[in-house]
């Protein structure tokens, strides 16, 4: 499903939580949303779901989703489990509820998911512990297979082994079933595998739209004797440096030429990539230490 988002603005009283926001995304990949705590994410995915007016346009293959039924029965936005169930009902309630409302359900894949993430079906969504809501939600995500699936932080209180095993679920399905999938998350690194192109915000705009690949290449560790790593960043815009002994390790933002990278290898330095999460650090970094 193809999104485009068009001078979106959405605004609580005096507060602009998303501001004049432009892009599109063609659709049919895992999208990473990424933003600092109150950078917009969740009220930019409440009205690409249809869940508030916008000011500005968004349109879901080329239709509004606002007050659009058609069109937001093709949206699956999962924040909190308490937004779909009520405390008192049980986890295979939840799963009927998904039956009734999503053409595109698929339950068998519901009940093999509760299984893998370790969810009872008699379990009172009350009685779930914060992982176990979490899980429940991804569940409900996964197996909606609808069109344009949202995941707003919803990884949450789950422990590693089942965040690791909602990663490798999400790509397996994603992989058997294209569909448009948005997620947002602070552990970037943990997904940024998955990830084929990041939207990044801040204070309601549009930091960067860019391919994973793409952006990851723009930065690079360098890594050396330490007057050397320092010759070589002076006048290149260094995120960190690590130092031990004589070796020094620096994170330089920006691609590097050709005649970069023949100097590198003349003062014998090595060249890597570096962490999704180092650069999504330094594009929303506060200037001046605020924000």
């Amino acid at each position: 499903m193809r999104v485009d988002v068009q001078g979106l603005t959405v605004r609580y009283g005096s507060v602009t939580a998303v501001d004049d926001m432009s892009f599109s995304l063609s659709g049919n990949k895992i999208y990473g949303l990424l933003g600092r705590n109150g950078s917009g994410k969740t009220s930019l995915m409440s009205a690409l779901a249809g869940y508030r007016k916008p000011a500005g346009s968004v349109l879901l293959d080329g239709e509004p989703v606002f007050e659009n039924a058609a069109a937001m029965r093709q949206v699956c936005l999962v924040r909190h489990m308490s937004d779909a169930a009520g405390k008192g009902d049980k986890v295979s309630h939840v799963l009927e509820y998904g039956a009734a409302w999503r053409d595109t359900w698929d339950n068998a894949y519901a009940l093999e998911l509760t299984d893998l993430l370790g969810i009872s079906l008699k379990t009172k969504v009350g009685a779930l512990s914060l992982g176990q809501g979490s899980a429940l939600g991804v569940v409900v995500g996964l197996a909606s297979r609808s069109p344009l699936t949202m995941l707003d932080e919803s990884h949450v209180g789950m422990d590693t082994p089942t965040r690791y095993a909602f990663y490798d679920a999400l790509l397996n399905d994603f992989m058997a079933h294209p569909r448009t999938i948005i997620i947002s998350t602070h552990l970037i690194e943990e997904l940024a595998s998955l990830l084929e192109e990041v939207v990044i915000i801040d204070s309601g705009r549009l930091v960067l739209q860019e391919e994973a690949d793409v952006l990851r290449s723009r930065g690079t560790e360098v890594t050396g004797n330490a007057s050397d790593v320092d010759e070589f960043t002076l006048g290149l815009t260094v995120l960190g440096e690590k130092s031990l002994g004589r070796t020094k390790a620096a994170m330089v933002y920006g691609t590097l030429d050709d005649s970069q990278l023949i100097r590198a290898r003349q003062l014998g330095l090595e060249l890597g990539p570096i962490a999704l999460q180092d650069l999504f650090v330094h594009l929303t970094e506060p200037v001046g230490g605020k924000r």
